[in-house]
């Protein structure tokens, strides 16, 4: 039997809809609140469909456009939403790009949308482009994933500038993870005020009554598997996605060559299709399509919750990800997964709690983890667990459509996204870089005599170095280089590690913190820019994937020498009250605020409160949601 009709037999279990389509005269003038555009009618049918009936549902009038096929006419059979059909390609063709633009142009003109939202590369840069000739006031633009990630030359160069544009032209820039936002920032992609990611990051969520592990038992676990010729008792790991190069295939064929022999009973099913585009290797297909132990579908498959169900695990050695789907459906499904550490599966994957992380490229780490998981049944149950867990507190479809909803009902609200003019914003950047300045030299020259004298007794005290250098995340998580006055000596136990803080902190180091001379060097930090006078404390980089979205947030401004926090009980706070602080000062910073809290420094310093955490010569590590997960 084909692979077609193996896969229409199961799309029965998923039949259903929500009506017929919107029967709107094409010529009519009317007004849309929101248009949403995706290159492929796939994407849009794939992935968007529960979440525009959401939208609908809460009172929106929703249109969608994408590129023709099919899965159009199938969306709009579905969706009471009225579709429209725009000639877009994914490879770049000049002349097919224009029309495209054009009919685009000429769409929303006629649909005079007041928001609208654009996912995928080449429908953000034709999106926002029309979006901005046809007048429409809110353009969001969400960014997917970057394909330059793995491009180099002229490509690279195309692709950044493309993705530079369309971050220029929107009004809005979401991310679908943290990770590609940071990504995103460190390529300059995007101002730094305009982009975003919301909540934990994803542009539709899940589907958790779709994707629902108890919905599925046995019997379709042993239908799927006896369609493939799988013996029910065989360990059978699963990729999903298109086959190409960038998504590690080469890396995954090279893994299975050596896990084949070593377990006989495993097989692998490859669910998706050959492209032309970034083909893999003649040699890594021809292996794979060889082997009897490597079952293909050979296309799209739209009835995935049925082969979750009849997996044991997932992998996916992808090169670059924005946030992937295949990690989080399958986590859905409480089935494990192997993927790489990289952006984007950072975010869906937490290490060794809900799967396992490994080197992009590299094929042994690959193999090993992939072995881990076949050989442990107890691992993968454990793993599994958590994992659906993980997927429905951060990731489900409801979640991530009511931030959305939240987001047009505010733009909707006023008009037009409430993005501060420029000059506004790069007025209040510059009165605050010259209040650091001005701060930095006058304190420098102030207290100079007392950071020599402090660093001689630092030298006779401790020897060298008597500057302590830390890296620190500062800014949207970039990394700097801290400096301070050493306070600690580099007394280690009988393995070979740091004793505890308080162990190793001198009544010197004591009287430098407790008067804050060891922090004199970060004025040369607010010199270079890394800092400020006030702001969050800059804290290590580790940290970053341990905040929550609302933590996460103290990194929209600079870190600072002192800050609100400091002046609210500086150590003796809980991290979460530290945190609650600095994201209070982010939403009401001003100028008078951050002279007040000089101000209001001073005085902290000379009481000498909250220098230390309760029980701790300083603050104990802040351990965080992933590693209070990991701990249970």
């Amino acid at each position: 039997m084909s692979p077609n009709s193996i896969l229409a037999d199961l799309r029965g279990r998923e039949a259903g809809g929500w009506g017929p389509a919107s029967t709107d005269e094409p010529g009519a003038l009317r007004q849309v609140d929101l248009a949403l555009v995706t290159t492929s009618p796939l994407t849009l049918w794939a992935f968007f469909r529960g979440q525009v009936t959401s939208f609908l549902q809460a009172g929106l009038k929703v249109e969608v456009i994408s590129g023709p096929g099919p899965k159009l006419a199938e969306f709009a059979s579905e969706v009471p939403a009225r579709a429209h059909s725009v000639p877009f390609v994914r490879r770049i063709s000049p002349v097919t790009d224009l029309c495209a633009l054009l009919s685009l142009c000429r769409l929303l003109r006629r649909l005079q949308p007041a928001i609208l939202h654009t996912h995928t590369p080449k429908a953000g840069l034709l999106g926002m482009i029309a979006g901005r000739l046809a007048g429409v006031k809110t353009r969001i633009y969400t960014i997917s994933g970057l394909v330059l990630m793995t491009r180099a030359g002229w490509q690279r160069a195309v692709l950044r500038l493309t993705e530079r544009l369309a971050c220029k032209l929107a009004t809005e820039v979401l991310c679908v993870s943290h990770s590609l936002h940071q990504v995103a920032l460190d390529m300059e992609l995007c101002p730094p005020q305009k982009i975003r990611t919301l909540g934990y990051g994803g542009s539709h969520g899940v589907n958790l009554a779709r994707f629902n592990p108890d919905s599925y038992g046995p019997a379709e676990r042993a239908t799927l598997r006896a369609r493939f010729g799988i013996p029910e008792q065989a360990f059978l790991l699963a990729y999903v996605g298109r086959i190409v190069r960038d998504k590690g295939i080469e890396d995954l064929a090279a893994a299975w060559r050596s896990l084949r022999a070593e377990f006989p009973a495993a097989h692998l099913l490859l669910c998706g299709a050959c492209e032309a585009h970034d083909p893999i290797s003649r040699e890594a297909r021809e292996m794979l399509e060889a082997d009897p132990r490597v079952h293909w579908t050979g296309q799209f498959i739209d009835v995935m919750p049925s082969v979750y169900a009849a997996v044991d695990a997932v992998v996916l050695p992808s090169y670059r990800e924005g946030l992937p789907n295949i990690a989080l459906e399958a986590a859905a499904m409480r089935v494990p997964i192997v993927a790489t550490r990289i952006s984007g599966c950072v975010d869906a994957v937490q290490d060794e709690v809900t799967g396992l992380l490994v080197e992009p490229r590299n094929v042994g780490e690959l193999a090993g983890a992939l072995r881990l998981l076949i050989g442990d049944p107890s691992l993968r149950q454990r793993l599994g667990r958590a994992a659906r867990d993980f997927v429905q507190d951060r990731f489900s479809e409801q979640k991530v459509t009511g931030l959305l909803l939240s987001e047009y009902r505010r733009f909707l609200a006023v008009g037009e996204p409430p993005v501060p003019r420029v000059w506004a914003a790069r007025m209040q950047a510059v009165l605050k870089r010259a209040l650091d300045i001005g701060g930095a030299i006058s304190g420098l020259l102030a207290t100079g005599p007392f950071l020599l004298l402090a660093a001689a007794a630092v030298r006779l005290s401790l020897g060298s170095p008597v500057i302590f250098r830390s890296r620190r995340a500062g800014q949207w998580g970039r990394e700097f280089v801290l400096f301070k006055l050493r306070t600690m000596t580099e007394a280690r136990g009988p393995q070979g590690n740091l004793l505890p803080d308080d162990e190793r902190l001198t009544a010197l180091g004591s009287f430098l913190r407790k008067t804050s001379v060891d922090e004199l060097p970060q004025l040369w930090n607010v010199l270079k820019g890394d800092m400020s006078l006030v702001g969050p404390r800059p804290l290590l980089p580790q940290y970053l994937s341990r905040y929550t979205p609302d933590q996460r947030r103290r990194h929209e401004v600079k870190p600072g020498i002192t800050g609100w926090a400091q002046v609210n009980g500086r150590n003796a706070l809980t991290w979460e009250r530290k945190f609650e602080l600095d994201v209070w000062y982010v939403d009401h910073w001003t100028i008078r605020l951050d002279i007040t809290i000089l101000w209001l420094t001073l005085l902290a310093v000379a009481r000498r409160d909250g220098i230390s955490g309760q029980g701790h010569a300083t603050m104990p590590e802040f351990m965080g949601e992933v590693d209070t997960a990991r701990r249970e």
